[in-house]
């Protein structure tokens, strides 16, 4: 059974969220695989990694190279698991659809798009029952607020 976390997000944007949590992952401990619905997006993803912050990056890699096994982060468009992640996150039109040999799954969606909303209501319903879901929405501050839990 997996750990579902839904981070709903409204005021800050998914370059903004997406580091810190990867840095919160790597500090477990723990692999990290990033699944997007657009090579555009993986690679946009990619080149924002390297670069979010003036001091530091994420040492990461794009599926489908020879090192993707020893990547402490890998990008992908597809649903492969090829560096052993114990995470899985999901962003820009990726949606879980099983929690099925990870800890966790970490899926963001933007609350300004009806149709990300929508699907991840769907993805919730999906997951409930299998795996333990948490649901996390940005307040005005840009704060997580746990909302829901099932």
């Amino acid at each position: 059974m997996a750990e579902v976390l839904f981070y709903h997000l409204e005021t800050r944007p998914l370059e903004a969220v997406m580091p810190l949590l990867l840095e919160k992952t790597l500090e477990r401990g723990w692999r990290a695989v990033i699944e997007v619905g657009s090579r555009e997006r993986a690679e946009a993803l990619d080149a924002h990694l390297w670069t979010y912050r003036d001091d530091s990056f994420l040492a990461h890699g794009m599926a489908g190279e020879d090192a993707d096994a020893h990547q402490p982060i890998l990008i992908t468009t597809e649903s492969d698991n090829t560096n052993g992640a114990a995470v899985r996150f999901f962003a820009d039109g990726a949606v879980p659809q099983s929690g099925e040999g990870y800890t966790r799954l970490v899926y963001l969606f933007s609350g300004h798009d009806p149709d990300a909303v929508a699907a991840a209501r769907l993805a919730w319903k999906t997951l409930k029952g299998s795996n333990t879901l948490t649901y996390w929405q940005q307040d005005a501050n840009g704060r997580w607020e746990n909302k829901a839990q099932a």
